[in-house]
C-alpha cells in the first residue's frame, strides 16, 4: 500500500471552484472515477473522480472551501493493484477486496486471476470526461409558439436520455420535450410562460461520455465490481423492513420546513407526477433524504389503503392525526370495538365536517299559538290512534321555507363545477336510537298535511328504535331536522349532512318575557340552529331562512296560505 495525493483535475478553464458536496468520509473505500466530491462552477455542477483505487486517509477541504487545479484536496492508500497490476490475489491485506475469499486462492489461483480481472473496475467505468450539449426544441408537428406550462427538472438534476425537460401545451393536447441524452442538467434556458418552436434552445446539459451517469452510483446496485456490491445484504436488510416503514411515515403528514428542497431525479419526479403525489409529503428513504421510486410507489400505496378504507378516523386531509398516549399508563382501562354503525358514523361526521364550510345562524320562535293548537289537538288525535308532537309543523314550516328559498334545497358537485337543484323535497329527522344516531327520511313533505306527517314519522321513529329501516328509507333527504328538545339546551351547532346543504338543530323551548311594545309578555320561545354549507348559502339567506321559519312557526295559519 502506497499513500498518494488526491488533486483537482482539470476544471477546463474553470479557476476557484467552489466545493459543494463531501460525497465519501475518511476510511471509505473506493474504486477508480468513483466520486469524491462535487464542485460547482459558473455553468454546472461536476463531480471530481477518484485517481485510482484505494482507501480515503484524509480529506483537506469542506463544503464551501474554493478549489482550482492542482490543489490537493485529500490523501488515500492505493491498492497494491490500483496501477494495473493483476497479480494481488496473494496480498496481505484483504481489508480492501472482502468480496474475494483468500482461503480460495492457494486452492485455485488461477481462478482467483481470472476472476479478479474480471472485477477491476477499469472495464465498468472509463475516465473519458464530458462534454457540454445545448439540447434544442425538437420538431413539433408543425406548431409554432408553443407555450412552457411546466419545467420538469432544475439546474444540477441529473437525468437519463428521453426523461422529461419541459412540458408544453398546444390548442389540442400537452406533451412533454424529452432529453436526447443523459448527463446533468448544467443550465436551464427557458421559464415556464416561454413560447417554444422548432430549434429553440431549451437547456444546457453536461454529458458523461461512455455513458457514465453520474447519479447512478447511488440510484442503482452496481454489479460489475465485487466490490461495489458488498453493500447489496444491506440494502437487502432495509428493503425487508422498508414497507412498513414507508407506510407508517405517509399515513401522517409532516409539514416541510419553510425553504426545504425536494431531492429527487427527473425519473422519479416524473413518477410522482404520473401518480398524482404530491413530493413534499413523501419521506426519501436514499441517501441525504433523496426520495427513490419505491419512496413514491409506497406512499402512493398507503394513500389507496387509506382511501379504501374509509379514511382513518383520527387524520383528514392533508391533517396530522392524533396519536394516542398509553391510557394505560394512568389506570386501569377497557378496550372494545366499535359497532358499525358507531364507526359509519364517525367516518361521515368526520368527512361532512372537513370538507364543508360550516356557519350557523341562530333564532328564536315564538310558538305559543302553535302549542296551544297542538295541545287542542289531543282528542282528535286520540281517535286517529296518532301523538301530535311539535315535529309536524316544524317538518311543515321548513317544507315551505325550502320552497321560497331554493337554493338551501341544493347539492354542489365540485368535480364538475355544477349546482344540483332538486324539485322534490324530501327531509331526514334524526332519531336517537340505543345503537346511535339514524336519519329516516320523509319524502314529499310539502305534499301531506299535519296528520299524515305526524303518523309517518312516528313510524320511521319506530323503525329506527327497532333497527328495521331499510337502506332507501334512509336515502334521498334535501335538509335534515335534528331536535334536542326533549332533553335540554339552548342551542347548538349541528353538522350538515353532506350532500346536503343545510341542517336545521332544534332546542328545548323555555317562556321568556318578551316586548311587546308596550309591556313584557310571556312567550314559549323555541330556539333554532341552522348550520349550512358556506359554499352554497350566503349569510342573508340563512338570515331569510331561520326568520321565515320564527314567522311560519309562530303563526301557524300562514302555513296554508
Amino acid at each position: 500500500m502506497s499513500e498518494q495525493e488526491i488533486k483537482v483535475p482539470d476544471l477546463g478553464g474553470a479557476d476557484e471552484v467552489e466545493v459543494i458536496e463531501l460525497l465519501v468520509s475518511a476510511g471509505d473505500s473506493v474504486e477508480a472515477e468513483d466520486p469524491l466530491l462535487t464542485i460547482e462552477t459558473d455553468k454546472a455542477s461536476v463531480e471530481l473522480p477518484s485517481p485510482g483505487a484505494g482507501k480515503i486517509t484524509k480529506l483537506t477541504v469542506k463544503v464551501g472551501d474554493k478549489v482550482k487545479e492542482g490543489d490537493v484536496v485529500g490523501m488515500m492508500e492505493a491498492s497494491d493493484g490500483s496501477g494495473g497490476s493483476d497479480n494481488s490475489g496473494d496480498s496481505d491485506d484483504s481489508e480492501n477486496e472482502p468480496e474475494e475469499k483468500t482461503e480460495d486462492a492457494p486452492k485455485e489461483e488461477s481462478k482467483g486471476q481470472a476472476e479478479a480481472q474480471d472485477s477491476k473496475p477499469a472495464p465498468k467505468k472509463k475516465s473519458g470526461g464530458s462534454r457540454k450539449e445545448t439540447v434544442l426544441v425538437p420538431p413539433l408537428d408543425g406548431m409554432e409558439n408553443v407555450p412552457v406550462i411546466e419545467i420538469n427538472v432544475s439546474e444540477g438534476d441529473t437525468i437519463e436520455a428521453d426523461d422529461a425537460l419541459v412540458t408544453v401545451e398546444s390548442d389540442k393536447a400537452t406533451m412533454e420535450i424529452p432529453s436526447p441524452y443523459g448527463g446533468k442538467v448544467a443550465k436551464i434556458l427557458v421559464a415556464e410562460g416561454d413560447k417554444l418552436s422548432e430549434g429553440d434552445k431549451l437547456l444546457e446539459l453536461t454529458v458523461v461520455e461512455d455513458g457514465d451517469d453520474e447519479d447512478g452510483g447511488q440510484d442503482q446496485a452496481p454489479t460489475d465490481s465485487g466490490e461495489e456490491a458488498k453493500p447489496e445484504p444491506k440494502t437487502d436488510e432495509a428493503a425487508q423492513q422498508k414497507e412498513p416503514a414507508a407506510q407508517a411515515q405517509s399515513s401522517t403528514y409532516e409539514p416541510p420546513a419553510p425553504g426545504a428542497k425536494v431531492h429527487a431525479g427527473p425519473a422519479v419526479r416524473k413518477l410522482a407526477r404520473e401518480l398524482g403525489a404530491d413530493m413534499t409529503r413523501i419521506k426519501g428513504s436514499g441517501p441525504k433524504s433523496r426520495i427513490l421510486k419505491d419512496d413514491v410507489q409506497d406512499y402512493v400505496k398507503s394513500q389507496l389503503q387509506q382511501s379504501q378504507q374509509g379514511g382513518s378516523v383520527g387524520t383528514g386531509s392533508g391533517i396530522p392525526g392524533v396519536k394516542l398516549p398509553d391510557f394505560s399508563q394512568f389506570g386501569e382501562v377497557e378496550r372494545e370495538a366499535m359497532s358499525r354503525m358507531m364507526a359509519v358514523t364517525a367516518t361521515n361526521m368526520q368527512r361532512s365536517w372537513l370538507n364543508v364550510p360550516h356557519v350557523t345562524q341562530f333564532e328564536d320562535a315564538d310558538i305559543t299559538d302553535m302549542e296551544a293548537f297542538r295541545k287542542s289537538q289531543k282528542a282528535a288525535g286520540e281517535k286517529k290512534g296518532v301523538k301530535m308532537t311539535p315535529l309536524p309543523f316544524i317538518l311543515k314550516a321548513c317544507a315551505t321555507a325550502l320552497a321560497e328559498l331554493p337554493q338551501f334545497n341544493v347539492s354542489l358537485d365540485m368535480e364538475r363545477k355544477e349546482v344540483v337543484r332538486k324539485q322534490y323535497i324530501h327531509i331526514g329527522i334524526a332519531v336517537d336510537t340505543p345503537n346511535g344516531l339514524m336519519v329516516p327520511v320523509i319524502r314529499d313533505v310539502d305534499q301531506k298535511g299535519l296528520w299524515e306527517l305526524a303518523a309517518e314519522s312516528a313510524e320511521l321513529a319506530q323503525k329506527a328504535r327497532d333497527k328495521k329501516l331499510k337502506p332507501a328509507e334512509m336515502q334521498g333527504a334535501c335538509f335534515t331536522i335534528t331536535s334536542l328538545g326533549g332533553i335540554g339546551g339552548t342551542a347548538f351547532t349541528p353538522i350538515v349532512n353532506t350532500p346536503e346543504v343545510a341542517i336545521l338543530g332544534v332546542s328545548k323551548a323555555a317562556m321568556k318575557p318578551v316586548w311587546d311594545g308596550a309591556e313584557f309578555q310571556p312567550k314559549l320561545m323555541l330556539p333554532l340552529s341552522l348550520s349550512y354549507d358556506h359554499r352554497a348559502v350566503n349569510g342573508a339567506d340563512a338570515a331569510r331562512f331561520t326568520s321565515l321559519l320564527s314567522q311560519l312557526m309562530g303563526d301557524i295559519r300562514t302555513l296554508l296560505l
